[in-house]
């Protein structure tokens, strides 16, 4: 395993899956133990990370550095608490249980946080700081998680975090660095040659061993304690203790340690109420009363004169065996010298008494009084014993008494007893009577409804509340804490808080003695309780799959499943659940096979399994386990099981609902892409098998188990197949389609500029977090007609419904400034003009792939600066640009903008219009000129407009109406301009003075009636008002080549016009001049016939002079009512100059257009309209 850089701490997990690190490069590093792979990286220290630590339920890291303390998920790497401050902080340690976890400083004293919330549970201030630099691994806790060891200089001092009371353990002459640790057993220090070991129980050293002379900077202890392992300079040694400590260390039955507690408590004369000869210990130790008795009748007979305490010792051992007589015998036939001779024994001999009045002779008395029913006199006779006894015996005495009180019936009278005498020895800061009071003190448990006293000891480190007093008299202190416990087990179930009952239920049955499990009031309780609570268990195991929530205070299931419940499987499937609730899937997945191995048939099982795979994100394995989930629904013995697979949709239904939805979207991607990743050409057939091994949509397919969402499955989709355009000017030889896919990929491509910039935009399509990129240069197989066309007319299509598209301006050096992009060559080709409008997302890159303006926006067309750059040069709104649609321009403006573009190809001029146009040719190459024929013949016709008429030059071959060149475009076209208000109402006068209203309506008719114009087999069919030319002559010369000609036309006057073309003056020809712009002439509502409007009057003149044109057009009826006001408007503006196409008609009537080299703009006939000079004609046009 290969670290960062210098490893300063590592910590295992107890469960020896996980290795965590920490090191100087500011990391915490999480590695498989068996494996030794990297993990994860946590999030990065400001400092070197001094100290990392992992929770005892292996879910849990903390590490600290740089002043600073984080806790993080084992599994997921998510910080689970803020930040934690500590200034100096160099090491950290969770508590056994995991609840706690403390932090030590070099100057800042240690701190206690909750690993619930982070809160500060303990604060030493400047006390237990560690100094500059003297400690590598300064804290330790006791296996209770009371106590906190924290190595200092030349100590370890022993704070009790619970009161925050604390002792000290010198560590004289100390050579070295502090290191210690602990096992919960011992402590072992480092810091003096040879290495030191101290006693967790009685906090003293035991021993030492291992002499060296060179710092050791770690140390360790076996969880057993047998071995002891320490490492210095490059060296590991590894010592076994049981070869150099008394065997009595490393017994862990849980007796023998009680024993050696007693033992150590007796011998410290801690409580010197009896003496015993080392004999009679050991055998009351061993918990042998019959032994006890004998022992001490024959240390009695050897006696001269048997001591009070041997008759008083041999009273409390028959009382605990029930010899009631002989123990009131041993302390009869003296008269008790005392002033209370109204007690019931006044006139008995008590020879214990008798020898010497003692206070544990009143205890042996009071003792066996209580056996023989007398609770009034036990108590009376147990206050005697205060009269005898030691000062600091006293409140040991108080304690016994409220015992006494319990066993006598009284138990809550007891329970306020030792409740003030705790409150009294805290109030008095007496440690050891506090401490020795919490050992036995009931707690109260309060519940919103009622108290339940319970008698749960409080130091959890000794298995009795005191061994002592459960050595000395018998009283068994697990009988008043399982009555208690009892009581809470039966309140937490009926609260349906079953998972807290069972954790004390297991509290009793590990804790309580052979006695009290033994009895048959207990041991039946115990299995009527286990038993409902392991039903209980089970049910809600089986409720799992039908609920969201999860039990936070559940016990571990080995736990739950030693009650051994009905349904083992469903309390698997409620751990499994509970774990995938806090995002621990590898542990939710374990807990789920299991249950599969429990019971295979069993259907929630394999659904939790797909819980937890899915949640692992191993989709394709979570979506065999939820096949196998509906297999068992369907196959099981149940049949309200099998009612449930109506519930779930199978994956089946699920991929037929992805592919539906694969095949419409990409109806509109392009036809063939790259696969950045892979540098392969693909179509829609291989990217739907790429898509179909890909984790996105076997997420998709495990996460539908219910219904179908196709909202979701468009979205991530549509994320898989998007694409990126891109946009160039061609420079030569371009890697094409046949070269990609000769070498397979393009990342095989021989190194050249050009295939180079193939892999540059590859390699940013990549980098931008998109699988597929489309380039026009290798996408189109060119060799097949029928792929080259539909290439072509989809295109703007690809481009608008893009994930992106990326300009590469090839002639624009880094760095760019303002202007670069408008000057650029991609500005003046016919393609980029729909590759500019067409995209939602673009990016404009120079020479070098760095961003145009260096501007990193996540897309330029939101870029102010480059989208006002464009619209200046373009004039077009920098808003239009940016959401273009072809609805947003007109037709004249859409062939401005590519009047100033131009093609390689011929053909391209038209077929790069065809997406903005929306136009329907069919793209074939080799009809030159003719495909902007095409492409203007199908505007007029698709929409009537007929400004692609307005300009000026060389006719086109297709027709010649049409120009030859669409440069022409970039003409402004001559506008009349509108006639308003004032003006409007000027000219109507005149015209009602010299037209009747029939005359107007007449015109009016004419006009309306007229078609829309249209192209047939390349013949243009132009309504037009006609004004025949009554002669032409020839000027002379306008320039070189360029003749001026004056044409006299009735109701217009004299035009002049100038045009390259020879007119034949000589020859007997039809000239007129055509005023197309009807839609002008009708104005703003110019639109259906009116002859289909419901509120016209069909009843007008019919008079055979103007039902018909000239050319036979038959005319519309148009309505009379209502209509005369717009028909005046309308002849007002027929009236004004206008743009003229001159026609000269052929031998068969059809015209052709004669080119002017400027717009003939003629003068309009104002007011001088008449009915028979407005020609409203149909003209067809070669």
């Amino acid at each position: 395993m290969q670290a960062c850089a210098g490893v300063r701490s590592v910590v295992v997990s107890q469960d020896v899956r996980w290795i965590v690190s920490g090191d100087d490069g500011k990391k915490a590093i999480v590695w498989n133990a068996a494996t030794h792979e990297k993990v994860r990286e946590l999030a990065d220290h400001a400092d070197q990370v001094f100290g990392v630590d992992i929770s005892s339920d292996s879910t849990r890291v903390a590490s600290v550095g740089g002043n600073t303390i984080r806790v993080s998920s084992i599994t997921s790497g998510n910080q689970l608490l803020p930040t934690l401050p500590h200034r100096g902080v160099i090491s950290v340690k969770f508590s056994p249980d995991g609840s706690r976890f403390a932090t030590a400083s070099n100057d800042y004293g240690f701190h206690v946080y909750s690993t619930h919330d982070g809160a500060i549970v303990f604060d030493s201030g400047s006390r237990g700081s560690m100094g500059l630099w003297p400690v590598t691994n300064p804290l330790a806790w006791s296996s209770d998680g009371q106590q906190l060891f924290v190595a200092e200089v030349e100590r370890i001092t022993c704070f009790n975090v619970s009161n925050a009371s604390s002792s000290e353990w010198s560590i004289n002459g100390a050579d070295f660095r502090v290191t210690i640790v602990s096992n919960g057993r011992f402590i072992a220090c480092s810091a003096t040659s040879p290495v030191s070991l101290w006693d967790c129980v009685s906090r003293k050293q035991i021993g030492s061993l291992i002499t060296h002379t060179t710092e050791i900077h770690s140390v360790a202890l076996s969880p057993s304690g047998s071995y002891f392992a320490y490492g210095n300079n490059t060296n590991i040694t590894i010592y076994n203790l049981r070869d150099v400590f008394h065997p009595k260390y490393f017994d862990h039955d849980p007796h023998a340690l009680r024993n050696v507690l007693i033992r150590q408590q007796l011998q410290a004369s801690q409580l010197p109420l009896v003496q015993l000869s080392d004999e009679a210990l050991k055998s009351w130790i061993q918990q042998d009363p019959t032994n006890i008795e004998k022992l001490l009748s024959e240390e009695m007979t050897s006696a001269s004169s048997p001591s009070h305490y041997m008759l008083a010792n041999r009273a409390l051992i028959r009382a605990r065996l029930k010899h009631l007589s002989l123990a009131i015998d041993d302390v009869k036939e003296v008269i008790l010298l005392s002033p209370y001779h109204t007690l019931t024994f006044t006139h008995m001999c008590i020879k214990s008494l008798e020898i010497q009045p003692s206070s544990i002779g009143y205890i042996a008395m009071a003792v066996a009084l209580l056996g023989q029913g007398d609770q009034e006199g036990a108590l009376r006779t147990f206050d005697l014993a205060f009269h005898d006894c030691e000062v600091q015996d006293n409140r040991f005495l108080l304690l016994l008494k409220s015992i006494l009180v319990f066993e006598s019936g009284n138990q809550e009278d007891a329970i306020i007893r030792v409740e003030h005498l705790t409150t009294r020895a805290n109030n008095d800061h007496d440690d050891e009577a506090a401490y020795l009071h919490t050992q036995a003190r009931p707690r109260s448990h309060v519940h919103e409804e009622r108290k339940v006293w319970t008698c749960n000891t409080v130091d959890r480190a000794c298995k009795e509340p005191s061994p002592m007093i459960s050595l000395l008299f018998g009283w068994n202190f697990s009988g008043m804490d399982i009555i208690a416990q009892q009581r809470l087990c039966e309140t937490l179930y009926a609260e349906e808080r079953t998972t807290e009952a069972v954790e004390i239920l297991l509290n009793i049955i590990r804790t309580s003695d052979e006695d009290v499990r033994g009895s048959k009031e207990t041991s039946d309780w115990i299995a009527d309780f286990t038993k409902k609570c392991a039903t209980r268990l089970g049910d809600v195991g089986d409720e799992v799959p039908r609920s969201v929530e999860h039990d936070n205070g559940l016990p571990q299931y080995p736990t739950a499943l030693s009650l051994g419940p009905p349904s083992p499987a469903g309390l698997l499937i409620k751990w499994s659940r509970d774990r995938a609730g806090k995002g621990l899937w590898e542990d939710a997945l374990q807990y789920a096979n299991d249950a599969v191995k429990v019971d295979p048939s069993y259907p929630w099982g394999y659904g939790a399994k797909h819980v937890a795979l899915h949640g692992a994100k191993r989709y394709e394995e979570a979506v065999d386990a939820f096949k196998t989930m509906l297999h068992a629904i369907e196959q099981s013995k149940d049949s309200a099981i099998r009612q449930l697979r109506n519930d779930y949709i199978s994956p089946s239904e699920t991929i037929a609902a992805i592919e539906r939805i694969v095949r419409e979207i990409l109806k509109n991607c392009p036809l063939v892409v790259i696969n950045v990743t892979t540098g392969c050409l693909c179509d829609c057939p291989a990217r739907i098998r790429i898509f179909k091994t890909d984790q996105s949509f076997f997420e998709l397919v495990s996460s539908m188990t219910r219904k179908v969402d196709s909202e979701r499955i468009q979205r991530v989709v549509a994320s898989f197949f998007g694409y990126v355009m891109f946009s160039h000017a061609w420079q030569g030889n371009e890697p094409l389609f046949q070269d990609v896919n000769a070498v397979e990929s393009v990342w095989n491509l021989p190194d050249k500029p050009l295939n180079q910039k193939l892999r540059s935009f590859c390699e940013e399509t990549r980098r931008l977090g998109h699988n597929w990129a489309w380039s026009d240069t290798c996408c189109i197989d060119k060799s097949t007609s029928s792929i080259l066309n539909q290439s072509l007319t989809s295109m703007y299509k690809w481009y608008a419904d893009s994930a992106a598209t990326l300009v590469f301006l090839a002639g624009v050096v880094h760095p760019t400034k303002p202007g670069d992009l408008t000057r650029s060559l991609w500005m003046t080709r016919a393609w980029t003009l729909q590759e500019l409008l067409a995209p939602k997302v673009v990016f404009f890159y120079d020479s070098e792939w760095q961003p145009y303006l260096s501007d990193t926006g996540s897309n330029h067309k939101e870029s102010p600066v480059i989208m006002q750059e464009l619209a200046d040069a373009i004039n077009i709104p920098r808003g239009t640009i940016g959401t273009f649609s072809p609805d947003d321009l007109g037709v004249r403006e859409k062939l401005r903008l590519a009047s100033t573009r131009n093609a390689t190809v011929e053909e391209d001029v038209a077929y790069s219009l065809i997406g903005i146009f929306r136009s329907d040719i069919r793209p074939h190459y080799g009809e030159g000129a003719d495909a902007l024929g095409h492409l203007l013949e199908e505007i007029v016709t698709r929409s009537g407009e007929v400004t692609v008429l307005a300009w000026s030059g060389k006719s086109s071959s297709y027709n010649s109406c049409l120009p030859a060149s669409i440069a022409i475009y970039n003409q402004t076209p001559f506008n009349p301009p509108p006639i308003e208000g004032d003006e409007m109402e000027t000219c109507i006068t005149e015209l009602r003075g010299k037209l009747s209203k029939e005359e107007v309506l007449r015109i009016y008719k004419r006009i309306n009636s007229l078609p829309a114009p249209r192209f047939a087999a390349r013949r243009l069919h132009l309504p037009c008002i006609v004004f025949p030319v009554r002669g032409l002559s020839k000027q002379g010369l306008h320039k070189s080549s360029e003749k001026l000609y004056l044409a006299e036309v009735p109701g217009l006057g004299n035009v002049e016009f100038i045009t390259a073309d020879d007119l034949l003056l000589h020859k007997r020809q039809k000239f007129v001049f055509a005023h197309p712009w009807i839609s002008h002439i009708r104005g703003p509502s110019s639109g259906p016939a009116w002859a289909d409007d419901p509120e016209s009057d069909t009843d007008f003149d019919s008079g055979s002079d103007s039902d018909a044109g000239s050319d036979g057009v038959v005319l519309l009826h148009t309505p009379q009512v209502g209509r005369h006001a717009k028909a005046l408007q309308m002849i007002a503006r027929l009236g004004q100059p206008f743009n003229a196409l001159l026609l000269v008609q052929q031998p068969n009537r059809e015209y052709k257009r004669v080119a002017a080299d400027n717009e003939i703009i003629v003068s309009g006939i104002g007011t001088n309209i008449t009915p028979k000079n407005v020609r409203a004609q149909v003209l067809e046009i070669l």
